[in-house]
């Protein structure tokens, strides 16, 4: 016999472990993230991911990077982020230049309509991510972060695409 627990649509039996799981519920939370984040760009109007907003805010921050660098700056690995300025470039958002020290290197900057869509889209990526806490306390909002950054940073070598925050001589 199960006891049933109503989250909306959703009916969970008598919590089984899988709903406690800390890797389950990242993914739930992730999901949940994305699905707030586009929600909240799509009633703008703006066809953007978040990953494409994080290349543009780390680009506004850091012009003439090139693409390898923005991919460790995002945690993106070097298909993904390939693709990711690919998209952002035929958008009319980003300028890939050949590097003058590597050839073979892109620098990334963005165009002016880029600039303009880091400004439009602060606010609404701000108050997505208030939406995804909501519900908690503030004490609690600061547990949380502090606590799933602790926690990406501990395993940030375990990742496909670890994070990688470059040197004062990189950018």
């Amino acid at each position: 016999m199960y006891t049933c627990y109503k989250f909306d649509t959703a009916y969970v039996g008598d919590m089984n472990e899988i709903y406690t799981m800390p890797g389950h519920l990242i993914r739930r939370l992730q999901q949940i993230s994305v699905s707030i984040f586009a929600e909240s760009v799509k009633a703008e109007g703006i066809d953007l991911t978040s990953p494409q907003f994080a290349a543009l805010t780390i680009l506004d921050e850091h012009p003439g990077i090139d693409q390898a660098t923005l991919a460790g700056m995002i945690a993106l690995d070097r298909p993904t982020i390939g693709g990711v300025v690919k998209r952002l470039a035929n958008k009319g958002l980003v300028e890939r230049n050949i590097s003058e020290t590597d050839g073979r290197a892109k620098r990334l900057s963005l165009t002016p309509s880029g600039k303009a869509m880091v400004r439009r889209m602060h606010p609404l990526v701000v108050a997505s991510q208030a939406r995804i806490l909501e519900g908690l306390s503030d004490k609690e909002k600061k547990q949380f972060t502090a606590l799933a950054d602790k926690i990406a940073r501990l395993h940030n070598d375990q990742s496909r695409a670890p994070l990688i925050l470059p040197t004062p001589e990189t950018v």
